[in-house]
């Protein structure tokens, strides 16, 4: 309930939930009634002739069950979490549980990160055991976007290359992992000019890196090509420390080509790596980093 700002919302779930018992008793109340409809303990009701409805009351032990699930539920939700915003007498909750499960698994592998927390993440690269349980890590929580070959796609960074966006060090790929990264593209097109000025600093973009072009459009758009070197550099080698991409080698993460640069500069565009720092322990980030690490150095194996 904590996503909901309004307390009312918590109090129409219980008042909901507390009916909805109420509710099952009144129905096994009414239900167990038997009333002689007929003089032949039936309904009175009567379908192809013959076939007719008695009037007989429900079996005890399917009455005994109902009453049990009914108590049951009134039990549950004094115990647990499920009466809107109220926390249960046990104080249980999913988040709660889960921490202290990862907290078990955390402490049975520290014998085996031990070993690893006295090496560096080159060393980390080279050594089997680390990269076996880098590798799991990796399909664990990075595979999902960037691939199970960490060859990523559009939108989604090769990790099996040189190509870094915030820097390929390991202690650059550690906070990665760690705190997560958000690059953000404004869109450019207001400060570029007309349609035709776009256009012709889409074709400039790509001569950076010697990738087809007009050649007449790539000189016309040259001089458009100042609203782009405060991120991207002078000559559009791009800059780690802003996340700005290298736009003169051949990696492009959002589509190549005329239009795809067009749509940059008039849309602009957000990508967000999330952090893992909440979620794994620094010993595995350490692990996972050294795999990273390693993927563009084909120390991995990665194919």
């Amino acid at each position: 309930m904590s996503d909901f700002v309004s307390g009312g919302w918590s109090t129409y779930i219980a008042v909901v939930t507390a009916l909805s018992i109420l509710a099952c008793l009144v129905l096994l109340i009414v239900a167990s009634r038997t009333k002689t409809m007929a003089a032949d303990n039936t309904t009175g009701h009567v379908w192809d002739d013959d076939l007719r409805e008695m009037n007989n009351p429900l079996p005890m032990w399917w009455v005994g069950l109902f009453v049990l699930t009914i108590v049951f539920s009134a039990i549950y939700l004094v115990m647990y979490p499920g009466m809107g915003s109220f926390a249960g007498k046990l104080g249980w909750t999913q988040d709660g549980q889960y921490q202290a499960e990862m907290t078990k698994a955390n402490e049975a592998l520290k014998p085996l990160y031990a070993r690893f927390d006295a090496m560096s993440v080159e060393q980390l690269a080279a050594d089997g055991a680390a990269l076996r349980v880098g590798e799991r890590l990796f399909v664990n929580n990075c595979a999902q976007c960037h691939g199970s070959d960490a060859r990523g796609s559009k939108g989604f960074p090769d990790l099996t290359d040189g190509d870094w966006l915030h820097g390929g060090a390991p202690d650059n790929i550690i906070q990665t992992i760690a705190k997560g990264r958000v690059g953000t593209m404004p869109p450019m097109a207001a400060a570029v000019g007309s349609a035709d000025d776009v256009r012709n600093l889409a074709n400039y973009v790509l001569s950076l890196s010697g990738s087809p072009h007009n050649q007449i459009q790539a000189q016309l758009g040259r001089a458009k090509f100042a609203a782009c070197a405060a991120c991207h550099g002078a000559k559009g080698q791009g800059n780690t420390a802003l996340g700005a991409p290298n736009l003169a080698d051949k990696v492009w993460l959002h589509g190549w080509g005329e239009e795809a640069v067009m749509t940059m500069v008039n849309k602009g565009k957000t990508n967000v790596m999330p952090a893992h720092g909440d979620k794994l322990t620094a010993s595995q980030i350490r692990v996972l980093a050294g795999y990273v690490w390693g993927l563009s150095r084909g120390s991995t194996g990665a194919q």
